[in-house]
């Protein structure tokens, strides 16, 4: 690959025993399993090959793997290999057990401020770590933030994720999280990260997108007029971080000026933060998840099994065999 990142290890379906659905996605479903040797239980996220070829996203799943197997930070969901049969591939990743921040969120309503800076400031940690491998990320939302057994937080889902020296042009992300810079195709790099950083907080702390809207076109045309409205209810200090970077002009956005992820570290919401006890995990926790067993899924959503299976591919026509 181009790109220069290492080939994912090659893994043994057999070696795993599957149960339930964790998760649902386009190209299939993420499960629980156990490693049979070392009794560990993970994520096990079968992709529909007759799926990705057909919509032509073959080097798409192998970028977002390739990018994810390159990576090591505390705040990222590790990725151990893959495994493949005639209909699947299969990607193992690390089982996160407190489920989504998304459905946490939902749950309580919003986050207290300090609680909102917690998260914010591990997804602040994750963008500088990224964006030092010309990694951008694309698609921040509190679905792809799973909260581990110890409180903090684990970014998965490397989708949209792309090595990016330059600019790049695809259209892609979740429509209320979309920069301006995106919907406008104007070409776009690490900044939209930093902007989607911003939606991230304004939702922790209010609850709701700043641009929230039942129709997509409408959310798109809220974006690029930029005005945000803040409940009285919303903290200061955060308020002023989220209009530092949902600002569309780029050479002010904060995360894109000259001193980088500094500039966001350093705001005035993070206070007193010590960042290297926070990347070392032994900063207290606002919230630790309920988890009584390392197979406990109480903190995902029950999905009905499908019995539907793809169809299998012949080796001529499988492009993953080679990898």
């Amino acid at each position: 690959m181009s790109t220069g990142l290492a080939k994912p290890k090659k893994l043994k379906l057999t070696d795993y025993e599957v149960f339930q659905t964790l998760g649902t996605g386009s190209f299939g479903r993420v499960k629980l399993a156990r490693n049979k040797q070392t009794n560990k239980y993970v994520a096990l996220k079968s992709l529909k090959k007759a799926e990705i070829i057909r919509l032509k996203q073959v080097d798409h799943v192998i970028n977002e793997n390739t990018i994810l197997g390159n990576l090591q930070h505390p705040f990222v969901v590790t990725f151990e290999g893959f495994c493949q049969d005639p209909r699947y591939l299969y990607l193992v990743l690390e089982f996160v057990s407190g489920g989504e921040l998304f459905t946490y969120l939902r749950s309580i309503g919003r986050l207290d401020t300090q609680h909102a800076a917690f998260y914010g400031a591990q997804v602040a940690s994750i963008f500088e770590y990224l964006h030092s491998k010309n990694i951008i990320y694309r698609d921040l939302k509190p679905e792809n933030l799973l909260i581990a057994d110890d409180g903090y937080l684990k970014l998965t889902d490397f989708g949209f994720a792309k090595v990016v020296e330059g600019r790049t042009y695809t259209l892609c992300g979740t429509p209320e999280y979309l920069a301006p810079e995106i919907l406008l195709n104007k070409g776009h790099g690490k900044a939209v990260d930093w902007w989607t950083l911003g939606i991230l907080i304004y939702e922790m702390n209010a609850g709701i997108d700043p641009f929230s809207d039942e129709d997509p076109m409408a959310i798109y045309q809220k974006i690029l007029k930029g005005k945000v409205k803040f409940p009285k209810s919303f903290d200061k200090n955060a308020k002023s971080l989220v209009k530092h970077l949902l600002v569309a002009d780029l050479s002010k956005r904060y995360g894109n000026l000259k001193n980088g992820a500094a500039d966001v570290k350093n705001h005035r919401w993070f206070g007193n933060l010590d960042w290297n006890l926070l990347t070392q995990k032994k900063l207290p926790v606002p919230y630790k998840p309920v988890v009584k067993a390392p197979n406990d899924t109480s903190n995902f959503s029950s999905y009905p099994e499908s019995d539907t299976q793809s169809p299998a591919l012949k080796p001529a026509d499988d492009p993953f065999l080679e990898w």
